[in-house]
């Protein structure tokens, strides 16, 4: 089973065909282009007796009171308990560009001890940016993933039923003021900061478009200027450019799943690994006397302990070799014959021993 773990993996990871060069627009974020948070706090309706409790969820009274009130019902010290009601938070994504009467998906979430979001319909919803101002109001029937069932002794729930989303389920009221069509300049944040790629976008932009349209700032930077012409043009020709982007020799290993994933230009120096198990297996197996019959004598326990030390075959004293590329690097690992889990172990150690020429990151 061994073996057949380390097989696939080495063929999964020496037949990846290389992906060649990469557009700029998946490279790097355009400075000014981007999105914005916004939250709002709500109630949903239309539960199946799955809502907040009132005494453990103040808020929810309060705002469903505040509701009734501005819809012309007075509920001032009157008794109400409903379960059909949930005070939710509401979160959603305003993209660059949007503008006013489009629509937005929002995601819908419990804050109070509300059981379960299905079927529910979440109430008009102003949604406010970190500045304070309503960009988006929300409405709509929630979408619910979870399932949640309970009986007298048992309860059962599957996904998360307290959260669900409304696709569509925002309307832009009010736009992000930003002209674009007056920018002279923009730079190019990378989203993984390289000299060598940086220096390669720059290049590439200069080679296509003209000396003078690019130019480096630092690992992460590039400026774009854009000497007249229209920068919504600019950017459409210059995020398709092609770049081979450079990246750093990384190991990046999940000990949960047991996952290990290796750049292209991992290397390892000469090292001799060994690697075996210890299993150490105590049984306890107590006997019971008793007395002869008619005498004086105590039923007593005696303890009896079996113990018992086992050293599994391990690999030995194995030799791994410099690799010059990833599949050596693979193949010499695997050769030890061990389990993946077990060679994020072994990774570990030839890290320490300072023999693993790359980035190593544990998750």
């Amino acid at each position: 089973m061994r073996k057949l773990l380390c097989a696939a993996m080495v063929g999964l990871l020496t037949s990846t065909a290389w992906a060649g060069p990469i557009r700029i627009k998946d490279l790097v974020e355009f400075d000014g282009v981007r999105s914005n948070d916004l939250v709002g706090y709500g109630l949903v309706v239309g539960l199946n007796g799955t809502g907040d409790g009132l005494r453990n969820a103040p808020f929810t009274e309060e705002i469903m009171s505040n509701l009734l009130e501005r819809l012309g019902v007075n509920v001032t010290g009157e008794q109400y308990q409903p379960k059909n009601v949930a005070a939710v938070f509401v979160t959603a994504t305003l993209p660059a560009f949007a503008r006013a009467g489009g629509q937005i998906d929002v995601t819908v979430s419990a804050i109070g001890d509300a059981k379960s979001l299905l079927g529910g319909t979440l109430i008009m919803t102003p949604l406010n940016g970190a500045d304070g101002q309503i960009y988006a109001v929300a409405q709509g029937a929630i979408i619910a993933g979870g399932v949640s069932a309970e009986g007298k002794a048992a309860k059962v729930v599957q996904g998360v039923p307290t959260a669900g989303m409304i696709p569509s389920g925002a309307r832009v009221e009010r736009e992000v003021e930003f002209d674009f069509t007056q920018l002279d300049s923009m730079r190019l944040a990378l989203r993984e900061p390289d000299f060598t790629t940086a220096a390669r976008i720059e290049t590439a932009i200069n080679s296509e478009m003209g000396k003078g349209f690019a130019e480096m700032l630092d690992a992460g930077t590039v400026l774009l200027s854009t000497n007249g012409r229209s920068p919504a043009h600019l950017v459409s020709q210059v995020e398709n450019i092609k770049v081979e982007p450079e990246a750093r020799a990384r190991v990046v290993v999940d000990q949960r799943s047991g996952t290990i994933v290796m750049g292209e230009d991992v290397r390892i120096s000469r090292v001799a690994v060994a690697q075996g198990n210890l299993t150490l297996r105590i049984d306890e197996t107590p006997v019971v006397v008793q007395p002869n019959p008619f005498s004086e004598g105590q039923t007593i326990v005696v303890p009896r302990s079996a113990v018992d030390i086992q050293n599994e075959p391990g690999t030995g004293l194995a030799e791994v070799s410099g690799g010059t590329n990833l599949s050596e690097v693979v193949a010499g690992l695997n050769a030890l014959g061990v389990a993946p889990n077990d060679m994020i172990d072994i990774l570990k150690s030839i890290n320490a021993a300072g023999a693993l020429h790359a980035e190593f990151l544990v998750n």
